[in-house]
């Protein structure tokens, strides 16, 4: 007669089932602690696949976005400082005319003329870092002021001064949520150039010969108190439209705000799901050990006992 052992086949494949379970989720954890992330696939995630998927894109997008509201604040925030120098250089030529009323003395304004117009036009035709005329209005590659010198603005004609586009860039921001932005040529520069137009066409005419003048003529005179208000105008004028790009580039500004707050609530988010919580991971690091280790001594002990366990022992 034999004395079999107490487990059976089905138990042992059973325990053998129990130990492999307890060592994948060892192992598991293990991979974790050392990978910092959950798991390495969508599947591993679980009920939270999709929500994370989601999140990621969403995540995604609003750094898509982040980036090109970047640039499109950067050419906005040069435009307003060349803005700003086409304001003064507005308020430089009232205050040429003005002088020259007051001190009825004309010497030196078409220098002072000439220089203003050459650093207008300076700006209205700058590149950004791409080589793209900034104030193209989507003609990239054409210089929007046509016109190189005070007599080739003397002789243009009425629409010619000027060769930019009427597109206006615009950004998206958000979702379903946009931004226009950018100024052309001729939206701020017209009046400028206008004004520079109309005494450098009057100093070439029969009253005018400005540099020749040591005293201001009649004709001189009332064409130049005439200029005062009109170059307060455009100085007027390109205050505003320097405000209203001051605007956008708030528009712009407070976007900037809300992705990146959107991008801590996405990354924490994102976190919460993939991370590993390294505290958790420990403790259930130690129970996962603890689990292996019961089932292998349960595993053991069963494999080793017989029924001679259980027989009374001899008197």
């Amino acid at each position: 007669m034999s004395i079999d052992r107490v487990s059976t086949a089905q138990q042992s494949a059973f325990f053998l089932s129990q130990i492999n379970q307890a060592g994948a989720k060892l192992d598991q954890t293990n991979r974790q602690i050392a990978s910092g992330v959950v798991a390495d696939t969508y599947a591993g995630f679980g009920d939270q696949a999709q929500v994370l998927q989601a999140t990621l894109s969403a995540q995604a997008r609003n750094t898509a976005y982040t980036s090109a509201t970047n640039l499109a604040s950067t050419q906005v925030d040069l435009q307003d400082t060349q803005l700003t120098s086409l304001s003064d250089l507005a308020a430089q030529l009232k205050k040429a005319v003005s002088d020259a009323v007051a001190n009825n003395d004309p010497t030196g304004l078409m220098a002072q003329v000439d220089g203003i117009f050459s650093q207008a036009v300076s700006i209205l035709n700058s590149k950004d870092a791409n080589g793209d005329y900034i104030y193209a209005g989507g003609k990239t590659d054409t210089a929007p002021v046509t016109v190189s010198s005070l007599s080739d603005l003397i002789a243009a004609a009425p629409g010619s001064i000027f060769a930019n586009g009427d597109n206006r860039k615009a950004v998206q921001v958000a979702d379903g949520q946009t931004v226009s932005f950018g100024v052309t040529a001729s939206d701020a520069g017209s009046g400028l150039l206008g004004a520079l137009k109309a005494i450098a066409s009057f100093d070439s005419g029969t009253d005018g010969d400005f540099n020749g003048s040591t005293n201001l003529s009649q004709a001189q005179t009332d064409f130049l108190t005439g200029q005062i208000a009109s170059t307060g105008t455009v100085a007027a004028a390109l205050t505003n439209v320097t405000a209203q790009n001051g605007n956008v580039y708030n528009q712009l500004q407070t976007a900037q705000t809300q992705q990146g707050a959107t991008d801590t609530l996405y990354k924490g988010f994102v976190d919460k799901i993939q991370n590993t919580n390294m505290a958790q991971a420990a403790t259930q690091l130690s129970l996962n050990q603890t689990a292996l280790q019961a089932a292998l001594q349960v595993t053991a002990t069963l494999n080793q006992l017989s029924l001679l366990n259980y027989m009374p022992s001899g008197q």
